[in-house]
Formats: structure tokens, sequence, C-alpha cells
């Protein structure tokens, strides 16, 4: 009943019977059968309150406002809220059966690392024999059934949809991904968390907060509202580490490679081999590589210590686990042994990182020949910056296109441009058709080289025009290898 399912939504007004049954969930008027609530969320681009009359058409016989319509029909119940996008989340926790309190869910923000981490996390608990669900960029898993993924995180909808078929699946824990726009958008209202991570803020996402202030402030308001039953780690080492949890009811634990924490460690050696560390005092060989991945281990092995299993049995397990697809992913041409790294980074921070583990694993004067481009329809203002790192710490660098949608590549790489100085002027070339500046890179290269392929890291298309045209990374990097007999 209708009625059973506003419990915990905060309520302005309500019009008609709450004693109906609701047969089904929709904030897609299209998408509404008859019985069905419709929830009209105002987004980003649409405002579903313009589709009202459509979802009743369609059969809805609830409708879920901010705003009451001036066209009341006989027969619907109309219920008016303070925030129809939160009203979406716990209306669907209630509909599916709270399937998040009967699950134990870790999520995962900040601007890199969550998906490496949430994947660790999942491979991890399969490999120590617990049912687990994955909510990932990359792809959604039940018990090791795949399940595409479109977006960090679903919609309300469709998040507690996924959680239920998760809980009936057997799962015992969800590891998920909790992008700022999710938070933002209300996407994961009425979830409850068992634990939550911050790894580490930097410059993304500014097309759609505007400003880094309200980035920080729409991350930080996840773990405002987290509730003291829950457990929260964040990096210490980053300096937004603790701003983050300054008004958090949960438990607070912090993680860090240079200063003092609950869950300490210290790189020994970090080489294409691996990673070689202590780690609270345990001497530990990581099949992964560079800085960045010690702090999406070490987050691991916090969470994982905190949900009480034994630290040794926990860094067993994480000796022997590669990372996530698309991050740091390489491989090594057969003849001239040029080493080719796919990997995600697509903003100034992460393509840093990056680069200064590949400059950490040269044992000579072999180049560093990178491949960069920007996406269309999104932040602007880190262009230049990409440009620039790129240009700085590499000793060839070719600007591509990446994923332009709407925009004309060239005028992204013009922007782009604009962030090299006059002395690195020389280090660069622009080639717009990805698939040609991969070929020149690789051709570019010689002996032990290695060519980065930065931007895409896991997506198999290039999005051009509103078209999504089919384009994998990894399988050009080696088609070209095979190519120009490297």
């Amino acid at each position: 009943m209708l009625k059973d399912l506003l419990y915990k939504v905060k309520l302005k007004a309500v019009l008609g019977s709450t004693d109906v049954e609701i047969k089904s969930l929709h904030i897609d008027s299209r998408a509404v059968t008859k019985g069905g609530c419709f929830i009209a969320v105002k987004g980003a681009t649409t405002d579903g309150h313009n589709y009202i009359d459509a979802a009743i058409k369609n059969g809805a016989v609830a409708i879920v406002v901010q705003q009451l319509p001036s066209n009341i029909l006989e027969g619907i119940t109309y219920v008016e809220v303070t925030d129809s996008a939160s009203a979406a989340g716990f209306i669907a926790h209630n509909f599916y059966g709270e399937p998040s309190a009967k699950l134990k869910i870790i999520g995962v923000t900040g601007t890199n690392g969550k998906t490496t981490v949430v994947t660790i996390l999942y491979n991890l608990f399969v490999k120590l024999g617990f049912s687990c669900g994955l909510i990932s960029t990359v792809e959604n898993k039940i018990d090791g059934a795949i399940i595409p993924s479109t977006h960090t995180t679903p919609d309300a909808i469709s998040l507690n949809a996924l959680l239920q078929q998760m809980k009936d699946g057997g799962c015992e824990y969800v590891f998920m991904e909790c992008s700022s726009h999710a938070i933002e958008q209300q996407r994961i209202a009425g979830i409850i968390f068992k634990g939550a991570v911050f790894t580490n803020i930097t410059h993304d996402h500014l097309d759609y907060h505007k400003t880094f202030e309200e980035y920080i402030r729409v991350k930080k308001s996840w773990f405002d509202n987290l509730p003291s039953a829950a457990f929260v780690i964040s990096n210490a080492d980053d300096k937004r580490g603790a701003v983050m949890l300054q008004n958090t009811a949960a438990k607070k634990y912090y993680y860090s490679l240079r200063t003092v924490a609950d869950f300490k460690a210290k790189i020994l050696e970090n080489r294409l081999s691996g990673l070689h560390m202590i780690v609270d005092d345990k001497e530990v060989h990581f099949k992964m590589i560079g800085e960045f991945n010690a702090y999406n281990l070490l987050a691991v092995y916090a969470v994982a210590t905190l949900l009480g299993i034994q630290k040794e049995e926990v860094l067993l397990g994480l000796s022997n686990i590669d990372g996530a697809e698309g991050r740091f992913d390489y491989e090594v041409s057969k003849v001239e042994n040029v080493i080719g790294i796919v990997d995600y980074a697509h903003t100034p921070d992460a393509l840093l990182n990056v680069l200064a583990t590949i400059k950490k694993l040269r044992h000579g004067h072999e180049k560093i020949i990178t491949v960069v481009g920007c996406g269309g329809n999104r932040d602007k203002a880190k262009r230049p910056l990409m440009a620039e790192v790129a240009c700085e710490h590499s000793d060839k660098v070719i600007l591509t296109s990446d994923n332009p949608r709407n925009e004309k590549a060239e005028d992204i790489l013009k922007e782009m441009e604009a962030g090299i100085n006059v002395v690195a002027r020389r280090k660069y070339i622009t080639i717009t058709d990805r698939r040609e500046a991969i070929k020149t890179a690789v051709s570019l290269s010689n002996k032990e080289d290695i060519v980065l392929v930065a931007g895409k890291g896991h997506e198999k298309y290039q999005e051009i025009e509103g078209v999504k045209y089919e384009f994998d990374d990894k399988k050009v990097l080696r088609e070209m290898f095979e190519l120009l007999g490297k």
C-alpha cells in the first residue's frame, strides 16, 4: 500500500487516499505501467513535473511531487514532499523490502580510486568465501554474475531493485561506488551503510558542481548524514581527509602512508613486478603497482579488518589480487618490450599520479610517450591542466579525442593546448583520430619505452555527436604492437 511506502518520507501534503496498492515505481513517465507510482524528480536537464499527465495516461495511480500540479484529477493520489529525489530513495527502500538493512554495504567516494577500491574489496571477499555484490563504474556483479553498468551509481529505484536482487541472491556484503553526482542527486537516499571510505579529492566534475568548494561540500554531506552505527575511513594524507569527517556521527578511522593513523603502511619497493610494503608491521608483496594503489590497498585492508577479518588473512588475500580493468592496465610488446599502459586517468591529479608512478618504475632512460584527451560537454577548466601535466612529465605527448560528445574534438584540443608553455611546445603533436594517435605513439617508441594511453581505461567506446562507436584502448594498443612489429 502507498501509506507503507511513505515511511520516513518528508511529507508536505497528501491529496487522495494512501490506501492504494502500488505495483511498480517509476521516475521515467514512459516506463509507467498500470498501478504504478510516478515520482516527479527535477533532474539536471529535465523536470519530471512536466510529464505528470503522461505518467497518469500510462496508468499511474499515485504521483509524488515537490510542487502540486494545477490540474488535480479525481481517483489519483498526489503526495507533495520536500524533496522528490530524496523521497524516491526512501520510497524505493520501502517498496523493495528495505534491502540495504539486510546487507552489509560499504560505500566508497573520492575523486580517484573508487572503482579500484570496491573491485578489490569484492574480489577479496569472494576469495574469502563470502557471497558479495559489486556496484561500480565498470560493472555490477551479483555473486559472480555480471550486470552491465551505465552509471557510477544507479538511480534510487534501480539501485534498490539491484540491492533486492543481491539480497535474494544470498549476498552478505555489497561494495559500491558513491559518486558526487549520486550524492547530490539523492540516488543513495534511504540506503543504510555499514561503512564508508573517503579516498581523496581533487579537481573534477566542475562542469556539474561549478566550484571546487561545492564539490567538497557534496562529498562531505554524505559523511555528515551517516549514523553512529556505521564506521567511516578517511585518507589522512589528503589535506581534506579530516575535514570530510568533521560532522559525522559514524565511528572515525584514518589510513596513511605518511603520518600517524589507525591503519599505517610504508612502501619499501615500487616496481613493475609489484609493490613491496610494510602494513601494520607485516612485510607483504602485492601484484599491484604505484603509490596510488598502495593507498587503495591500505583502504581495503582497513575496511576488511573493521569488518572482522583477521589481519593476516586479509594481507594474504590481497597479495594475489589484481586491480580493476583499465586502471594501470599494462601489456608488454613481444619484440621490443615496449610497455603499453591503459589508465582511466581523466583528471590532472590522476594523470600526475600515473605519470609519477611510471617515472619511478623506469630503470634507465626509457621514453614516456603519453596519449591523452579530454571529454566533451564536461569540465572545461581541467583541459589546459591535463595538457600541462602530460607535457611536464612525458618525453612526448599526443593530444587526441576522448569522447568529444557534442563538442568538436578540435575545439577541445585547442583548449588543452592553452596549458602548454613555450618550452614544452616541442614535445607535443595533435592527432584528432584516437586510433591514429595510438598508432603514432607506438611507432615513436623504441625498445623498452613506455606508452601511456590515458582517459578511457575500461571504456569500450568513443562517444561522438551522441553516437557510441566501438573503441577499446587496450585492444587498439595490442593491435598496433602487432602491426608495427613492436
